[in-house]
């Protein structure tokens, strides 16, 4: 198959959150089963990036970078406001290459991007699947800019979609609350890179060493864009009440929103855990799995999630989670691999109380991990995803 990959986001692009792994992991794996992948996202600063591994070439439409067999265009963004880049030279690669791809599969909503190819698509009969990434309800901000969104340039673009792809069951409950037919709806999960358990287990020890946390304590480990949805604040309280002697809790990811580090700095110090709450900053790829292979907990009291790629990650690395029952993983977890509590702070801090002093109770869950790892494969979930392109060829 010919497939078109479309994402307002991608690598390097960390910071813009946990899509950008997985559109990536996606493609790679679709491409190593031998199909042909291009990647049209677009781009938010290349010329300042270093580090990122990749050979990049000017393009009729930016800039075009391959890796392991997929092909990276990134549009010019002529501007930009928060997540939303305008893209003119979308119009001419549309022109000019749609009608190599037999399909096309959009990740997210609520930019430009996504229409534009998509009303490209359906002028020349071209279908394609959305996968909405937990956006089809609004929950952050922007409310009457995403119902304004639905009703113009969303409109036609989901209306028209041949599928919709759910990465958790309590996603796919969402969209047919919202009016999306059931039989439109597929569901896979996201995927662990099988790499990254090894890059934790080459790096034990390094990040104690690096943060200066004694062996014997336990480590907690928060890891995500620090938005309010995500519930560090609850954590930081709930640590407190939990751990009020020993242990140290990170808090590591990129600020989503201005300001809130500052808030979640002061929240930790007025909190009676003060001394022990460490803040990283972002953590990517080797310092992401350093983290991983030193801590004794991971937990995402998230307020909603639509899948916790995190927490899928922190098990693939052997380390049993505490997560919330807003999150969509917490189906895989529950009675496998760690707790799944409400957002509450009590109910944190009990969770964290359980899983610190019941050992056996904690090594059952630690063996759990492998179990939930081995169903987030990426060659397997690739195989699901291959299987619903068919079907949408199909039906085409």
């Amino acid at each position: 198959m010919r497939i078109l990959k479309v994402a307002q986001f991608y690598y390097p692009f960390h910071e813009m959150g946990g899509p950008v792994v997985k559109v990536r992991a996606l493609a790679h794996a679709l491409a190593e089963r031998g199909h042909r992948v291009t990647v049209l996202t677009a781009d938010w600063g290349l010329a300042s990036r270093n580090g990122h591994g990749l050979a990049f070439e000017s393009c009729d439409w930016g800039w075009r970078a391959t890796e392991q067999g997929v092909e990276t265009i990134y549009l010019a963004s002529a501007a930009h406001y928060r997540a939303l880049t305008l893209n003119p030279r979308v119009i001419r690669f549309c022109r000019a290459s749609l009608k190599e791809f037999d399909l096309a599969h959009f990740y997210g909503l609520y930019d430009v991007l996504g229409p534009a190819v998509g009303h490209s698509c359906r002028r020349r009969s071209i279908p394609y699947v959305i996968e909405p990434l937990g956006m089809y309800r609004p929950i952050d901000r922007s409310f009457l800019r995403k119902a304004l969104w639905h009703k113009s340039l969303g409109a036609a673009f989901c209306r028209e979609a041949r599928s919709f792809v759910a990465t958790a069951d309590l996603e796919q409950q969402t969209l047919v609350e919202e009016g999306i037919p059931q039989e439109k709806i597929v569901v896979r999960y996201n995927g662990v890179d099988s790499d990254l358990a090894a890059a934790a287990n080459a790096a034990r020890g390094r990040f104690r060493a690096n943060w200066a946390v004694p062996s014997g304590e336990p480590l907690i480990l928060f890891l995500s864009r620090l938005i309010p949805r995500k519930g560090a604040d609850i954590l930081i309280d709930a640590f407190a009440r939990a751990c009020p002697q020993s242990g140290r809790l990170v808090i590591a990811g990129p600020e989503g929103e201005p300001g809130y580090v500052s808030y979640l700095r002061n929240h930790a110090k007025n909190s009676a855990a003060a001394e022990r709450v460490i803040f990283t900053g972002p953590l990517y790829q080797d310092e992401k799995a350093a983290a991983f292979a030193d801590a004794d907990l991971f937990v995402l009291p998230s307020r909603y999630e639509n899948f916790a790629n995190v927490a899928a990650e922190a098990m693939a690395c052997g380390v049993p989670v505490i997560v919330s029952d807003a999150c969509g993983i917490s189906s895989l977890v529950e009675g496998k691999a760690g707790l799944v509590v409400s957002p509450r702070t009590e109910s944190v801090a009990d969770a964290l109380r359980k899983m610190l002093d019941d050992r056996a109770l904690y090594a059952g869950f630690k063996a759990g991990c492998r179990e939930v790892a081995n169903e987030l494969s990426w060659n397997a979930l690739a195989a699901q995803m291959e299987r619903y392109y068919a079907q949408v060829l199909s039906a085409s």
